[in-house]
């Protein structure tokens, strides 16, 4: 691994759980200072606690939220990297029978959550001389599939925003990466999505090895830890088990 410079500092939304949570462990394992971002204050003051990462709750989606997060982080001394992960899916339903609620909240979070969280921090970010986005998407950016359209949506949006972002900053010498995870086996996700225990665990089932939160953490870390001049423009991980969005081994 890449010796981090003690000045290296990111911003890591999503960080109650999963990907998020295990992005600051890994982070704060190699010496970053990581600004913990979620809604969650109990969970952050934990992570805190256990990490010392500086834990900050805010809703990613509230226009004051975000301007008090960018204040917090400004008087702490600032960041270079600003990690997107907030995010999620609800609803599994064909889009002729879609929740308007559930497609509302998805790009919600996931479109206009992190272009709010982009364009706060894009000046601090610009500032620094060496700054990166991370925009944490899914394999649902890239493939379309039944009973996705809503997630589908919202992540083909999110890796758009990607990849416009990227062409606007790189004169700003700001790298832009996404990360696009297939199958992995959270504590929330797939229960968030379902809002049943049974059913969230039958997404999983007969997959020996899915992906766990921190195998794309250090996907993650890998990435945003490499030579500025290094931008790995999209990273796409899956589990072995998973070859495509449609094409996953069960195992009896």
């Amino acid at each position: 691994m890449t010796d981090i410079p003690q000045n290296k500092a990111a911003v890591v939304t999503g960080a109650s759980t999963g990907i998020g949570e295990a992005t600051v462990r890994a982070l704060r394992a190699d010496g970053w200072t990581v600004f913990a971002v979620a809604r969650r204050a109990e969970r952050l003051a934990s992570l805190e606690a256990e990490t010392g990462a500086v834990g900050i709750p805010a809703d990613i989606s509230d226009d004051d939220d975000v301007a008090a997060l960018l204040s917090r982080v400004t008087e702490a001394g600032g960041a270079d990297t600003l990690i997107n992960i907030a995010g999620g899916a609800r609803g599994a339903d064909p889009v002729g029978a879609a929740s308007t609620e559930d497609w509302e909240w998805m790009y919600r979070v996931n479109v206009l959550g992190t272009m709010k969280l982009t364009r706060a921090f894009l000046p601090m970010l610009r500032s620094t001389g060496e700054g990166t986005v991370l925009n944490l998407t899914s394999t649902a950016a890239l493939a379309a599939y039944e009973g996705g359209g809503g997630y589908n949506a919202a992540k083909f949006a999110q890796h758009a925003m990607t990849g416009a972002l990227r062409l606007e900053e790189a004169e700003n010498n700001v790298r832009v990466i996404e990360v696009a995870p297939g199958l992995v086996r959270t504590e929330e996700f797939a229960l968030n999505r379902l809002g049943d225990r049974q059913a969230a665990d039958s997404v999983y089932q007969g997959v020996e090895k899915p992906l766990t939160a921190a195998d794309v953490a250090d996907v993650v870390r890998y990435a945003v830890s490499a030579p500025h001049h290094v931008n790995l423009d999209q990273i796409v991980i899956r589990p072995v088990a998973q070859a495509a969005n449609h094409k996953l081994i069960r195992k009896s």
